[in-house]
């Protein structure tokens, strides 16, 4: 299986994969490798990348078939390699980012919870990519909505949600309905609902209100409803919908008004948790312009 190679990549890509558990404890200084083809070559991508980095088949195997190794034909995109068996002609470039302790993280599941064909909506759990980076994508739910699939799909990335936080994911299955699905994300024509646990009694400040701080210079607007308090722990329970998407805006909003999300690793003092970020998205509904109807959902069990 080859899939595109995303053309640029956040900060902090180890950062994320290696949020996963790990399963082993073999680790390694990473491995790049950059390789042209030479003229004359006719050989396996594999055997190549085993001779060129010393590494045993196996582990180039592994790091395939996570999506480590890229490989570029001609004018076309660099595309993840997978099968080991691929021939490799004079001219291609191949590249492989190898991190034993990035490969060796077992990724928590996600679950679909609804197929529409066009589209499908997941619960994503935390410490899960929404996509992988150029060091592999088996922390990623694209990846695990793949192989759901048995390969037989497309799928395409319409929104975005943090590694560290949990909850509901639509993944689109063509570039049409991808389209239509942004669109919609894009012009705010979405309703998107999270539950989320902060630091401090926001009920007996601001039970209910709207945070209408810029983010990066641009509007941001947060609603929120305080639901509950527990006075021994020092948390409140926020039911949250945001009405625009900036990034981490949940969080950095909750964090400007003195009320930091629990457990959050980068916004907030005094809000560590060990059980990780308390974030999750609960609901979506929205017109959908593929079926052309009203759609709600909700996590299971909610």
């Amino acid at each position: 299986m080859i899939s595109h190679r995303p053309d640029s990549l956040p900060a902090g890509q180890l950062a994320g994969l290696q949020a996963c558990q790990p399963v082993s404890l073999y680790f390694m200084e990473p491995i790049i490798k950059k390789i042209t083809v030479p003229q004359g070559a006719r050989r396996t991508a594999a055997d190549i990348l085993v001779a060129e980095s010393g590494l045993p088949k196996a582990r180039i195997k592994d790091a395939m078939n996570k999506g480590a190794v890229w490989m570029q034909r001609g004018a076309a995109k660099p595309n993840r390699l997978r099968k080991v068996t691929a021939l490799t002609k004079p001219g291609d470039r191949l590249e492989m980012y190898y991190d034993a302790e990035v490969l060796s993280k077992k990724p928590p599941p996600a679950q679909c919870i609804s197929d529409q064909v066009h589209y499908s909506v997941w619960f994503k759990p935390p410490g899960l990519l929404a996509q992988g980076t150029m060091y592999g994508d088996h922390c990623s739910i694209m990846r695990q909505a793949e192989v759901f699939f048995g390969m037989k799909r497309e799928i395409y990335l319409v929104h975005r949600l943090d590694r560290e936080a949990s909850g509901l994911m639509l993944l689109a299955h063509s570039s049409r309905a991808a389209a239509a699905l942004s669109e919609v994300f894009r012009n705010n024509r979405i309703t998107k609902t999270y539950s989320t646990e902060v630091r401090g009694n926001l009920p007996a400040t601001s039970p209910r209100g709207t945070i209408e701080l810029p983010l990066d210079g641009k509007p941001a607007v947060t609603e929120y409803e305080a639901e509950a308090y527990d006075a021994e722990k020092d948390i409140s329970r926020v039911k949250v919908i945001i009405r625009t998407g900036r990034l981490h805006q949940i969080r950095r909003h909750f964090e400007m008004i003195g009320f930091p999300v629990i457990g959050d690793p980068r916004y907030g003092r005094k809000n560590k948790n060990s059980s990780g970020m308390r974030l999750q998205a609960v609901s979506l509904s929205f017109r959908c312009p593929i079926l052309r109807k009203d759609v709600a959902y909700r996590i299971p069990g909610d």
